[in-house]
């Protein structure tokens, strides 16, 4: 069973991100070198298994995610300004349910979209051209924002904010966001360390969101050990309990 609810994920520790960052540092040193044979090999597959990655790879776009929450969480914000009596509480939780959701996958996805007009890589479809490590910086467009892959950040953000308040399918909903970050790679859309890249922001800034709503006793809360804990939505659950 997948441990999501430790503070922070493979069981880093304050002392240990240092060492953490110089792993993925060297992971991704090392995948430079396989990186246009991945990508190339798995854009060889014939169509029939392509296909399939070329439905999942929709799960990475952020609007479907990011536009029901923010919806969710303005309406929120308007109700809890009128009286609601008894379901006050409820929608206060829902509320703090959408936005969870909104920043828990945003912020990452805001932090990626920053990175990758910075760093400028030109996507697998131009390596003919320019080469699998060509950089046009700041000043690019789609063209040239490779790197990191933001469907894959979107993606496992998705499936980790998720994970966190539904942890009994925690597994599945990951098996699905790193699907999603491998379809780019089969559809030619990234590189093998773009999607890595993309999982390592995405799971970071999931984790960040969380815990600092842990600390604001929103949602989630810290154990004695450290861990974290979902709280539940009680009011909701009471609420649908009285019209059930």
């Amino acid at each position: 069973m997948l441990k999501l609810d430790r503070r922070w994920p493979f069981g880093l520790t304050q002392k240990s991100w240092p060492d953490a960052v110089a792993a993925v540092v060297l992971v991704l040193f090392v995948l430079v070198f396989f990186d246009v044979w991945l990508s190339q090999t798995l854009q060889a597959w014939p169509d029939v298994w392509r296909a399939p990655f070329a439905f999942i790879t929709d799960f990475g776009l952020s609007e479907w995610v990011l536009i029901p929450s923010l919806l969710g969480l303005v309406l929120g914000f308007i109700a809890l300004r009128v009286p609601l009596g008894r379901y006050r509480r409820a929608i206060y939780e829902l509320t703090l349910v959408a936005s969870f959701i909104f920043v828990g996958v945003g912020l990452p996805g805001l932090t990626v979209n920053l990175i990758k007009r910075l760093i400028g890589r030109a996507r697998p479809e131009y390596f003919h051209e320019f080469g699998a490590f060509h950089f046009q910086h700041i000043l690019n467009d789609w063209s040239f924002q490779s790197f990191p892959s933001g469907h894959s950040t979107t993606a496992i953000g998705t499936a980790l904010v998720i994970g966190f308040m539904l942890p009994r399918f925690a597994g599945l909903i990951l098996l699905i966001g790193v699907m999603t970050g491998l379809s780019r790679v089969v559809i030619g859309m990234h590189y093998p360390t773009d999607v890595i890249a993309g999982f390592a922001v995405g799971t970071l800034g999931a984790y960040v969101v969380r815990n600092y709503f842990a600390r604001r006793r929103w949602l989630f809360a810290f154990r004695a050990d450290g861990s974290v804990r979902f709280r539940g939505l009680p009011a909701l659950r009471r609420l649908v309990g009285r019209r059930a």
